[in-house]
């Protein structure tokens, strides 16, 4: 079977945990292929809210298996602080894989992550201050620390010594912190070693097979499209690719095994951190969105920006992961709204944009240009099937399919695992 990936098609927090349950049973393995313990997922089945930070939302499907993909960076004590809360709740983690060449969040890469923000200033990027961009740095430079680096002590200490000869320089002379010793360094990572070992694998391999025996696998990007470090609102973004294309490369497996790309598309916008955000809203509208659909951070519990559904940004996410199906989600925090407002377009300094500026500056510029829809009263939470729906809600979505330029195949009408409508089936 080939693999499908899910992305975000905003600033991330669309519910992607939605679409994956909605697959259910029939996928056989999730693999996060990006990001850290920076981005969160909140799924709720039969009124039990779970928040998952590091480890892809399939952990909470007893037939599928999880999987760490090597482009994730991975902080060992979120990891099994995260797995003994599962399990304390009586969830299996038995089957979950990491990547051998996962890169890991060494301690000295969360302080920097910390005191280097601090110091930006007004110039903050709003990072969430976990080590994620400082650890992709070191990978990228060559100097990361590697799963499978745990199980050679050697190589090990060699690598937190060479890093740490530089960053103890920053740290002590730049911020004016205590510098950090190597040794305690290696102590703490190796003292995971040991638990970590049965879980690590060959991941790329382990789920080429699995393809090749007819298993569905999904790969499920952290963070969202608008966060990818190459196509996202830079500098404003992540530190790794959560893109489509990303999902190949965090994950080992080939474009040519992909078949599928699902975007999950809020029916509103949100986003947490710095940057521009061409529909915030900053009157009793926004507080009204945050307020019904419970906008604050799952990793960082920080209230979310909250704005009008943007269909530039929809019609970008398309046009940059090659959606074959669109999931609106959320689309209950609408009802009870006499309007409800679409951006269509921006206004960049008299100049109309129906597509994303290229130029920061202008995006940093653009003023939407909305549509007006009416809106809907009626309790939308018991609705199953399209036509179940309230005609203003059908119309809002039909015409939101019609401005991103691709199906809505399934639409989430509530918080619960099984509030949500299929209009199209998402696996073949």
């Amino acid at each position: 079977m080939p693999a499908i990936v899910l992305v975000g098609a905003q600033w991330g927090d669309e519910g992607k945990g939605k679409a994956t349950d909605l697959m259910g049973s029939a996928v056989d393995y999730v693999v996060k292929f990006n990001g850290g313990n920076n981005a969160g997922h909140t799924i709720v089945i039969e009124g039990e809210k779970y928040a998952l930070h590091l480890l892809p939302s399939g952990i909470l499907t007893p037939t599928c298996t999880p999987v760490i993909g090597n482009g994730v960076v991975i902080d060992l004590e979120v990891l099994f602080h995260e797995i003994d809360g599962l399990e304390a709740r009586g969830v299996s983690t038995a089957k979950l894989l990491v990547s051998a060449n996962a890169h890991i969040i060494a301690p000295y890469n969360r302080t920097l992550d910390k005191v280097t923000e601090r110091f930006l200033g007004a110039r903050k990027i709003g990072t969430t201050g976990r080590g994620i961009g400082p650890t992709y740095a070191d990978k990228m430079s060559r100097n990361g620390i590697r799963v499978q680096d745990l199980f050679d002590r050697h190589i090990l200490e060699q690598k937190v010594e060479a890093a740490l000869g530089f960053k103890n320089q920053v740290l002590t002379k730049i911020y004016n912190r205590r510098a950090i010793s190597p040794d305690e360094v290696v102590a703490e990572l190796l003292s995971y070693a040991d638990r970590l070992a049965p879980m690590v694998a060959d991941t790329s391999l382990v789920l080429e097979r699995a393809l090749d025996d007819g298993a569905t696998v999904l790969l499920e990007a952290g963070q969202a499209t608008l966060l990818d470090v190459d196509h996202g609102t830079y500098p404003y973004v992540t530190s790794s690719s959560a893109t489509a294309g990303g999902a190949c490369t965090g994950s080992g497996i080939p474009p040519t095994r992909v078949s599928r790309v699902i975007a999950i598309l809020k029916a509103y916008t949100t986003r947490v951190g710095e940057g521009p955000f061409p529909t915030e809203l900053f009157d009793d509208s926004g507080e009204f969105l945050r307020k019904t659909g419970f906008e604050y951070g799952t990793t960082t519990g920080r209230p979310r920006r909250c704005g009008w559904l943007d269909t530039v940004i929809g019609r970008y996410a398309n046009r940059i992961n090659g959606v074959t199906d669109f999931v609106v989600t959320k689309l209950d925090v609408l009802t009870g709204l006499e309007q409800v407002p679409i951006c269509v377009a921006y206004d960049v300094d008299g100049v109309r944009h129906d597509e994303m500026p290229v130029n920061q500056t202008d995006f940093h510029h653009a003023t939407p240009i909305y549509e007006v829809m009416d809106g809907w009263w009626e309790d939308i939470t018991t609705c199953r099937s399209f036509d179940d729906l309230p005609a203003n809600a059908q119309a809002y979505v039909l015409r939101v399919e019609e401005l991103i330029g691709a199906r809505v195949s399934a639409i989430g009408v509530g918080p619960g695992r099984d509030e949500i409508i299929e209009r199209f089936p998402l696996l073949d």
